[in-house]
């Protein structure tokens, strides 16, 4: 690990040398203010945002948004029969989002 962090860190000052790292988009701009990303590994926060900018998601983030936005809306109802499908909706999120969520951790390892 200790190899590719130091490699890494050569590409890094080689591009800066060559100036390729000047001129690019939102370069002297404040970085987006992002407040999910402190609740993750920085490496994954990246890896989601070049994702996102390219228009590309991970299953995880998808499912998600979507409990995010199941959750409000159960909130906010107040016929409990229609709170009730609410909840088996949510259920049913957490589960998938429970699953892709161990897949990514069993793919990129502890």
């Amino acid at each position: 690990m200790r190899g590719w962090h130091r490699l890494t860190e050569q590409q890094i000052r080689k591009a800066e040398a060559e100036g390729k790292l000047r001129g690019l988009e939102g370069e002297g701009k404040p970085l987006p203010y992002r407040p999910g990303d402190a609740f993750i590994d920085a490496g994954d926060a990246v890896g989601h945002r070049i994702m996102a900018e390219a228009g590309a998601l991970p299953a995880e983030i998808t499912l998600k948004r979507a409990l995010d936005e199941a959750r409000r809306a159960w909130g906010e109802e107040t016929d409990p029969a229609e709170k009730k499908k609410k909840m088996a909706v949510i259920a049913d999120l957490e589960l998938r989002y429970a699953i892709a969520r161990e897949a990514r951790m069993k793919f990129l390892g502890p």
